[in-house]
């Protein structure tokens, strides 16, 4: 059986298809596990990394809980970290690594950009048939899923009503928590491509 980490993984949006499809998933994700403490398995197939935005947003301007890019890359360094620590094994004449891809997503519009460098994919859920706009940054190595726009006629993704946002979660997660999951239709083209 295939295994896949889903790093701050939250509900699981992001790897459902691959639950779905018979892989073991292991949510790395708090109060569970904390990814800066985390030790891999061994003979992991694949790595699902959403680090929390809130410190790299540019939005956060007038938060109550000044801004700590510091305390932000230690969770991006602990999922890096996980996914170094499953590639350091290559064997004598491999060309690659026995991980077969990692991703780690976060908003394209944030200062994490200054600190690793520009994603390698950018898109929004309307390219996979959700229905709003909210521009998100992949950074990794992975196949890139094809996209297959909608037309958008909802709102920019900040002005979406409160229950308009994972509205299955509404009155269990907070919206800040509901804006974080990952659309379906890219979870599942990611998945599509990368299996």
């Amino acid at each position: 059986m295939k295994t896949i980490l889903d790093l701050c993984g939250g509900t699981g949006a992001w790897s459902a298809p691959y639950k779905q499809n018979g892989y073991k998933v292991i949510n790395v994700t708090l109060p569970k596990y904390d990814v800066k403490t985390y030790k891999p398995p061994k003979g992991v197939y694949g790595v699902l990394a959403a680090p929390p935005c809130t410190m790299f947003s540019h939005a956060r301007t007038k938060a109550n809980k000044p801004r700590s890019t510091r305390e932000a890359m230690e969770v991006v360094r602990g999922c890096l970290g996980i996914i170094w620590e499953l590639q350091y094994g290559v064997k004598t004449g491999a060309k690659d690594t026995q991980l077969k891809f990692w991703a780690l997503e976060n908003p394209n519009h944030s200062v994490l950009k200054n600190f690793i460098g520009k994603p390698a994919m950018v898109f929004n859920p309307y390219d996979f048939g959700d229905n709003y706009n909210k521009q998100t940054g992949l950074w990794g190595n992975f196949n890139e899923p094809k996209k297959k726009p909608v037309k958008v006629n909802k709102p920019k993704f900040n002005r979406l009503l409160t229950k308009e946002i994972a509205p299955e979660y509404f009155g269990k997660l907070s919206r800040t928590e509901r804006r974080a999951i990952t659309p379906k239709g890219f979870a599942q083209a990611f998945y599509e491509v990368n299996k």
